[in-house]
């Protein structure tokens, strides 16, 4: 495989990862709305919570991102990854106000019951 197609199997990967954590962000911020408080919703806190942990072991950075440079000298934010340039830049930061407000919503639920 050359350069070319490995960045682009890296960024099919990333992409695919980052659509599955939003399916994940977005059913528990589903079931926090609805206070359907699952298994679920306890499994995604914990991918999430792994994701976050993968991260801070890797400088705030994804590996795929570290893999992907070595194919790729572009400055882009969304080099190893097909986002728009301004979200791939901000989704730490947007994800993670996300995932504290779903984490606030979830310790209200708990916290009424």
């Amino acid at each position: 495989m050359n350069i070319k197609n490995r960045l682009i199997a890296i960024k099919i990967i990333h992409t695919v990862i980052w659509i599955f954590f939003n399916v994940v962000l977005g059913y528990m911020a589903y079931a926090v709305m609805i206070n359907k408080i699952d298994k679920f919703v306890w499994i995604g806190v914990g991918l999430i919570v792994l994701e976050g942990i993968v991260l801070l072991i890797f400088n705030k950075r994804c590996p795929l991102t570290i893999v992907a440079r070595k194919y790729s000298d572009s400055q882009k934010d969304n080099f190893d990854i097909y986002l728009p340039n301004w979200l791939a830049k901000w989704n730490k930061l947007i994800y993670t106000t996300l995932f504290v407000l779903i984490i606030g919503g979830l310790i209200y639920r708990i916290l009424k019951q």
